[in-house]
């Protein structure tokens, strides 16, 4: 039998009773970045639905991730510990054994120990199974998301453009199709399978530009290989609406009890594939389309919400796990099709860097019947903290070292006062680590490349040296570490601390 933690039910918070405890929704995007949505000044692009919500609530613009990529940036939401303490946590194969071990102490426990029913739906990449390699694709998987708290998942295993190209449901494979058993190797392919390296007339629908020439599922090369699946093979262009009917499906369930619902939605990752309805509609092609679907989700979860009639008293949080990447792999246009749009604003950097274009995020927060009136806060946040802050919400406590790096900053992201964190820390594609203050940004020095092979557009940032940026100049392109060496000395010993903690 699997550890876990056994804490009483119903605890009653000092700030609300048990009648009053919100309906959670945490809706975490998939490489969105900061100058991606309309509310925050996107161009070319429109989302109503979000836009909508940043009228109703709050709209953050100082919220941090903790990683410029996936794997790291999740793990740290949902445990409160920085992935870079853990080793193994780095962008995960679709293999991969579960990161998040079943005796760690995770958001959905907190929310599970207060009696919410919690569910993750869509984008995992956290691994599954107990170790890497040796899942049984065709059977219950030995270790799963009910492990970790959350009474239902139908998830990805990881990412879009990684096999297993299959959603997993409750610890197996939804829709399983026993006339196609299913095999996965990150090492080799299996024989007689096409791959998109040695069959590239197979790829109907995407080619890659870099990489991702591996198994081939609905004319698109993956990475990885993989062999049989049959009925159970995703569509990349259904993918968005299988996400959304499941959570909703959970929200009707579970309309008359408080729920925690963990939304990742796949869609600006890539391969960037969109349902046919979005097609045409968007002058950026492919990657506009798929934002498009991004905020019809949010419109989808709305209405749902709206028709049951507990939109009053459900919080949604709606943010990105990390900067937006243009050209990440396919040949999808993207970058030529830009026409003046800017996915991460005037932010520099993107997906993998150390700047602020890799972690600096959109963040919404709504809850209409606490949050009476619109506003926009500067307050320094970093999702690490958010375990914390939805524990001090709902009256959950949490046991002795669990959550570790988190803090309760539940007043700052309800926006009932101005409550900055001191720093926030930033991980970039190749471990190098940031402090980021209101004033300044240290980045450490990293032997790093400074672009990457598989993602020419990104400028990773890496230096040989101590970097320092004085923030509230508003760009991170004048090194001032030299000019101020005690401030570059304080900010390098504060992280220093942190890493050896």
């Amino acid at each position: 039998m699997k550890l876990r933690y056994s804490l009483p039910l119903f605890l009653v918070s000092t700030n609300i009773t048990a009648q009053e405890r919100p309906n959670v929704i945490l809706i975490n995007a998939d490489d969105l970045g900061y100058g991606d949505l309309e509310c925050y000044g996107a161009k070319n692009v429109q989302t109503p639905h979000v836009n909508e919500l940043a009228r109703e609530g709050i709209l953050f613009r100082n919220v941090y991730s903790c990683a410029a990529t996936s794997t790291p940036s999740r793990y740290s939401l949902l445990t409160g510990e920085y992935a870079w303490r853990k080793p193994g946590t780095d962008v995960a194969a679709g293999n991969a054994g579960m990161i998040i071990r079943p005796e760690q102490f995770t958001m959905a426990d907190a929310f599970k120990s207060c009696g919410y029913a919690t569910a993750a739906v869509g984008k995992w990449h956290l691994g599954l199974g107990d170790k890497s390699g040796m899942q049984d694709w065709n059977a219950q998987l030995s270790a799963s998301l009910g492990d970790l708290g959350f009474d239902y998942h139908y998830i990805m295993a990881a990412t879009a453009d990684r096999v297993p190209c299959v959603f997993i449901e409750n610890g197996m494979v939804a829709n399983w199709d026993s006339s196609a058993p299913i095999e996965v190797s990150y090492e080799k392919n299996f024989e007689g399978e096409p791959t998109g390296k040695d069959n590239p007339e197979l790829l109907f629908n995407l080619k890659p530009s870099v990489g991702h020439d591996m198994s081939i599922v609905n004319g698109i090369s993956r990475i990885g290989y993989m062999k049989g699946g049959g009925k159970a093979l995703w569509k990349d262009e259904n993918i968005a609406d299988s996400i959304t009917s499941h959570a909703i499906s959970f929200i009707e369930k579970h309309q008359l009890q408080p729920f925690f619902l963990y939304l990742c939605t796949n869609d600006v990752h890539v391969p960037r594939f969109p349902h046919e309805r979005f097609r045409g509609k968007n002058k950026m092609g492919l990657r506009g389309e798929a934002i498009m679907q991004f905020d019809w989700t949010v419109g989808q979860v709305i209405a749902a919400l709206d028709r049951l009639g507990i939109r009053e008293n459900t919080l949604i949080v709606l943010t990105s796990d990390n900067g937006p990447v243009v050209d990440d792999g396919y040949q999808d246009r993207a970058e030529e099709l830009l026409n003046g749009h800017k996915p991460a604003g005037d932010l520099r950097g993107t997906k993998y860097s150390v700047f602020e274009g890799g972690t600096k995020v959109p963040a919404i927060v709504v809850w209409p019947a606490k949050i009476k009136e619109s506003s926009v806060s500067d307050a320094l946040i970093s999702q690490i903290d958010w375990i914390r802050s939805f524990a001090s919400l709902i009256g959950a406590r949490l046991p002795k070292g669990a959550a570790p790096d988190s803090q309760d900053h539940l007043n700052a992201l309800l926006g009932q006062k101005s409550d900055n964190r001191d720093y926030v820390i930033g991980l970039a594609q190749d471990h190098t680590l940031s402090l980021r203050t209101p004033k300044w940004k240290y980045v450490e020095p990293s032997k790093g490349p400074s672009s990457l092979s598989w993602a020419p557009g990104v400028e990773t940032g890496y230096r040989d040296e101590d970097q320092l940026f004085d923030m509230l100049e508003g760009d991170e392109y004048h090194n001032v570490s030299t000019s101020h060496p005690e401030e570059t000395e304080r900010l390098k010993t504060l992280l220093q601390k942190e890493r050896n903690k």
